[in-house]
């Protein structure tokens, strides 16, 4: 895990709440996905355990819809993870109606809220080095 980081990037368009909401749900997909970024359990001073929290930093940054389109092709190059959140997400509470919404659309026209991205740190500082921090 030592050479292996993530990102989380959020449409530059998106509100306060909806951004919050957009960060959430990726992020949780990507601890799914990647629990070795889930470091050891916290025990505070009384004792109490607490559940561990990701050891490395995750930025989150802010691009345009184009942006995250070529963010994707990019990470199919160089072979990174990605877990992407469609503006169809926050339109229902409904999953099975997102997956069918999600369904009709072809990939190239996908509008993303954003999207989390998981590799190799170097690469991955390349590829977002001109990205601004969300907010």
């Amino acid at each position: 895990m030592n050479d292996l980081r993530c990102v989380v990037i959020l449409n530059s368009e998106l509100p306060t709440g909806k951004a919050a909401n957009a960060a959430a749900v990726i992020s949780l997909t990507l601890g799914q996905r990647h629990p070795h970024f889930v470091g050891s359990e916290l025990i505070d001073g009384s004792g109490q355990s607490h559940p561990g929290l990701i050891p490395v930093g995750i930025p989150v940054l802010s691009a345009s819809n184009e942006q995250l389109r070529s963010l994707l092709s990019q990470c199919a190059e160089y072979g990174f993870d990605r877990i992407l959140f469609p503006v169809e997400g926050q339109m229902t509470v409904d999953y099975t109606a997102f997956s069918e919404a999600v369904s009709r659309i072809p990939t190239e026209e996908l509008q993303h809220l954003g999207m989390g991205i998981v590799g190799e740190k170097k690469a991955l500082r390349k590829l977002t080095a001109k990205l601004k921090l969300f907010g």
